[in-house]
Formats: structure tokens, C-alpha cells, sequence
């Protein structure tokens, strides 16, 4: 594929994705229609489980004073709270509480019930093509992630705790492969 026509795919690839996420959006009332698109996404995180201010400030990509007015906002309204870290108390984590595991919960599911419905509009071979394709996709967005860390900081981990590999094309130093090719 030239040069060209990658841009060309980039571009269509991008302009999809909006309409793609409108498309899976829940028509319904959704319970975090008033919250900002960064208190979301620190929710989304914090669906996980709890983590420490300074991986969830490198994870959301922003300084910690900023993340510590997300939190302020988010315990306002009763979504998150700080919890000591283990034995160390020091170290401050953000964790749902109650009533923001009922919203992250409520917001999966209508995400769930919509994507169901859209699915059922598709034969069996268009979904796993779909799966397998959004697979790809989101394969190629963490080895470009990676990349980037790796750029920034030299060698990294993912989450599963396995090094990624600085130079792609080459075994990964876990065993596995994974090449992402445009």
C-alpha cells in the first residue's frame, strides 16, 4: 500500500469512528450526560479498580494538579473518593465509590444493549469480521502507544506485566510476536 493510500484509509478510518460512536450511543438518557469527557474517561479507568493518582495523571495523559481538580470534581459529586494505598499511606488512589460503580455499570450495559442491537442487523460472518477487525485496530493503537512511551522513556510494560518490545519486527523479549503492518 503507498503512502498515499494509507492517508487515504487514515482519513476514512478517522472520519468513521465519530459516526461509529454516535451509532453505538445509547439513545437513551445516559447517567454521565453532565460530566466532562475527562472525569468519563477517569471512571472508565477507575472501573478497573483502584490506582494511584500518579499512574491514573500518566494514564489520562495530564499533569497531577489536573488530575487532582478532576478528582475534586468527581468527589463533589460522590463518584470517587481517596483511599490510602495498601500499607503506605502516603500514596493516595482513587477509587469508585458506590454510586460511580452504579453509573460506570449502567453506562456498560447501555453500551452492551446497543452494540447487541446493531449486531443483530449484521450475518454472522460481517461480526466476526467486525470483532476481528476492532481487534486489529486496537492491537495496532497499543503498539502505537507503546512506541511512544518507549520513545519517551525508554523500555516499558504493558499491563499484563510483559516488556514490549522497543524494536518492532523483532522477537518481543516475552516469546510472542505481534507485528502490526499498514
Amino acid at each position: 500500500m503507498s503512502q498515499q493510500d494509507l492517508l487515504e484509509t487514515a482519513e476514512v478510518v478517522a472520519g468513521l469512528m465519530p459516526r461509529l460512536a454516535r451509532g453505538l450511543t445509547s439513545a437513551e438518557k445516559d447517567p454521565a450526560d453532565n460530566l466532562p469527557l475527562a472525569q468519563l474517561r477517569l471512571c472508565g479507568i477507575l472501573s478497573e479498580g483502584p490506582r494511584p493518582m500518579s499512574a491514573l495523571s500518566r494514564a489520562l495523559g495530564v499533569s497531577l494538579s489536573a488530575l487532582t481538580q478532576i478528582a475534586d470534581r468527581l468527589e463533589r459529586a460522590r463518584l470517587v473518593k481517596r483511599v490510602a494505598e495498601g500499607n503506605d499511606r502516603r500514596v493516595r488512589c482513587l477509587q469508585l465509590t458506590a454510586r460511580g460503580e452504579k453509573m460506570t455499570r449502567k453506562r456498560r450495559e447501555a453500551r452492551v444493549l446497543r452494540t447487541l442491537a446493531v449486531l443483530e442487523h449484521l450475518s454472522v460472518p460481517q461480526r466476526e469480521a467486525v470483532r476481528a477487525s476492532l481487534e486489529i485496530l486496537v492491537d495496532a493503537c497499543s503498539a502505537v502507544q507503546a512506541g511512544a512511551e518507549v520513545q519517551a522513556g525508554g523500555r516499558t510494560k504493558t499491563a499484563n506485566g510483559h516488556a514490549n518490545n522497543p524494536h518492532p519486527g523483532t522477537a518481543a523479549s516475552n516469546g510472542s510476536q505481534s507485528k502490526v503492518t499498514p
